[in-house]
């Protein structure tokens, strides 16, 4: 089976949630005999980085308008140079223009998101919303098949553009293993970043932004300081929030007990998720699944996360305990305190990492994209 993945960016130089599904695609679907082609925005390093099998069509930082000439002149040329048997949307801005050289060729998208909902949820409800919208909503009618990363974003796709549920299939994102089972204790992973030997440390790696509800996250420190004396959190990322987020730690006195660290190499990360005693995600809205979640269970890490999108499709299985009773600041407090104190039990760091291994290892994963591929090349046959 011949398949071209269109995605947006190439994971090693663009880090985020869709890229490194795509990154994940691509290097494992060839294992169980998909033959991968793709176009991201990117460098021309990335051709060299998947030995000719990724082709970057433009810098992403070039003005739209070019980037989608550019991924129509490059998608007309590969499939007619290398006709694919089926085409894999990640991204339907990059996809958008190419639908017209699909000719009757199947397409599944891939949903990792409401791309105009998520602008909406961040506060920007203006007309660069609605064009979002109008350009997702081409390609979703033209998929023959959607693979989602839960059941919480089945019901946004089903919802809030009309794609029968029929036609939607639950993969949830994978995890690389090797990465991030790391032979080091977490003393050991502290000593390597820096990091204090001696306090609890809590971990949240999200981008700057308000759907990410890193402001409440903030404001239950204050509960868990009295508590937890030493306790830290490490904000790791980057976005638009952060000089409001640094006034925030500032005006709370919380500077020695919040440092935000700013973007985080990619290398340093599953250290990170080691180095810590437990991960927080305090997403407020629209979290279809949360790869962090998985990764720091990857690491041996407890994850606590609210009762959002599809957070409690990953914890509730694992351990209730892991869900906090709502987004507020005063459940995240309660939580963490309880958490630090024992009173909530929580997994082992072998628990975490066998739970993982089960259900997100990527050959796991790879194997049920591939199922949906074929189920929807037979359909077309038919």
């Amino acid at each position: 089976m011949k398949v071209l993945q269109i995605g947006m960016g190439w994971f090693p130089e663009q880090a985020g949630g869709l890229n490194r599904v795509f990154y994940g695609c691509y290097q494992y679907l060839p294992k169980f005999n998909v033959e991968i082609s793709g176009l991201v925005a990117g460098s021309p390093e990335v051709s060299l980085a998947s030995h000719g099998q990724i082709h970057a069509f433009a810098p992403s930082t070039i003005p739209l308008l070019k980037r989608w000439l550019a991924v129509d002149r490059t998608a007309k040329h590969l499939i007619a140079q290398a006709p694919p048997d089926l085409i894999a949307s990640h991204f339907a801005l990059y996809s958008r223009p190419l639908l017209r050289h699909l000719q009757n060729r199947p397409l599944v998208t891939h949903f990792h998101g409401p791309w105009a909902l998520e602008g909406n949820a961040e506060g920007n409800r203006n007309i660069a919303t609605w064009l979002k919208k109008q350009i997702e909503l081409p390609t979703y009618r033209r998929a023959d098949r959607f693979i989602v990363l839960s059941d919480a974003f089945r019901q946004i796709l089903h919802q809030e553009y009309g794609v029968p549920l029929h036609k939607i299939d639950i993969v949830p994102g994978g995890v690389d293993l090797d990465r991030f089972t790391l032979d080091l204790t977490p003393a050991a992973a502290r000593d390597r970043l820096i990091w204090p030997r001696d306090r609890p440390i809590l971990f949240a790696v999200r981008r700057l932004a308000k759907r990410m509800g890193l402001e409440n996250l903030i404001t239950a420190m204050v509960a868990i300081r009295r508590h937890h004396p030493e306790t830290l959190l490490m904000i790791a990322g980057k976005g638009n929030l952060q000089p409001q987020l640094q006034a925030q730690i500032d005006s709370l006195g919380l500077q020695d007990s919040v440092k935000l660290l700013g973007f985080l190499p990619d290398e340093q990360l599953p250290m990170a998720f080691r180095a810590a005693q437990l991960s927080v995600v305090p997403t407020v809205a629209l979290e279809g699944f949360g790869l962090i979640v998985i990764e720091s269970l990857a690491a041996g890490t407890p994850v606590m996360g609210t009762p959002i999108g599809g957070i409690p499709e990953i914890l509730t299985p694992l351990s209730p305990n892991l869900l906090f009773e709502d987004a507020s600041p005063t459940a995240l407090a309660s939580g963490i305190i309880e958490a630090l104190s024992g009173q909530r039990s929580l997994p082992s760091s072998e628990a975490c990492r066998t739970y993982t291994e089960t259900h997100y290892a990527w050959p796991v994963i790879a194997q049920k994209i591939k199922a949906v591929y074929e189920q929807t090349l037979a359909g077309k046959h038919v």
